[in-house]
C-alpha cells in the first residue's frame, strides 16, 4: 500500500514564559555544571514548543497495528528524566535505566494501565516496564526527588511524534484516509485537527498554543 506523509509545526503564541530554575538538592546539583531548568514549558527560539505529544486520535478503528520488540528507553540521568515526554505503542516494552551514581524511583500513575512503584538505587540499574492499554497521557514521577516527572503517551498504533528544539512533528508511512489528530501539552491542554492525506501525499498541519489556550 502507498502511504502518505502528516507533518507540522506547534507554534507558541504570546510572551514566552522565563524559564523555572528547579531548586536540586546538594547531591543532585554536583551532576550539573550550572542551573537546571524546569521542561513544563519550553519555549524555543524559533517561538515554537517543545514537548508537545501529536498523535492520531481517531481514523485508525479497526485496523491493528503489532506493537514493535524493540524498546522505547527512558533515563534518569542529572536527576532528570529522559525525555520529558515520549511516546509508546501499546505493548511495546519501556527500558527504564539508572544513569546517576544514587537512588531514583520510578512511580507511573496511569488510571487506565496497571500502575508500577519501585526503586533504582544505582547507576547501572535497568527494568523493564510495558503499558498494555492505550493511554493519553500516564504521569510518571519520582518519589525521592520531587521535581523530576515525565510523561508518556500510549496509543495503539505507531503514528505519534514528539515536537523537539524546533518544534516540528512527522507522522510517517501513513494509510490514506481521513484522521482526527490531536497535540498534548502539559501546560496548555489538547487540541484538535482534522487532515486527510492520501497515496503518496504529504499534508501539513499546524497547532498554536498559549497562555490563553
Amino acid at each position: 500500500m502507498y502511504t502518505g506523509t502528516i507533518t507540522g509545526t506547534v507554534h507558541f503564541q504570546g510572551t514566552a514564559p522565563k524559564p523555572r530554575k528547579l531548586n536540586l538538592d546538594a547531591e543532585c546539583s554536583v551532576l550539573h555544571e550550572g542551573p537546571v531548568f524546569s521542561e513544563n514549558v519550553v519555549v524555543n527560539e524559533n517561538n515554537t514548543l517543545k514537548w508537545v505529544f501529536v498523535y492520531i486520535k481517531e481514523g485508525l478503528e479497526g485496523k491493528k497495528f503489532d506493537p514493535p520488540g524493540e524498546p522505547v528507553v527512558f533515563d534518569q540521568h542529572g536527576c532528570m528524566y529522559q525525555p520529558h515526554v515520549f511516546g509508546v505503542q501499546a505493548g511495546q516494552p519501556i527500558k527504564i535505566l539508572n544513569s546517576d551514581p544514587l537512588l531514583h524511583n520510578i512511580h507511573a500513575l496511569p488510571k487506565v494501565n496497571r500502575p508500577f512503584n519501585f526503586g533504582m538505587p544505582k547507576k547501572g540499574d535497568e527494568r523493564t516496564r510495558k503499558f498494555t492499554k492505550p493511554e493519553v497521557m500516564v504521569r510518571i514521577k519520582c518519589d525521592v526527588h520531587p521535581w523530576m516527572s515525565a510523561y508518556c503517551g500510549v496509543v495503539p498504533h505507531p503514528y505519534y511524534s514528539v515536537t523537539g528544539d524546533d518544534g516540528t512533528f512527522t507522522l510517517n508511512h501513513v494509510p490514506p484516509g481521513t484522521y482526527v489528530l490531536e497535540a498534548w501539552h502539559e501546560k496548555y491542554g489538547t487540541a484538535t485537527a482534522t487532515v486527510t492525506v492520501g497515496e503518496n501525499e504529504t499534508q501539513t498541519v499546524d497547532f498554536t498554543f498559549g497562555p490563553s489556550s
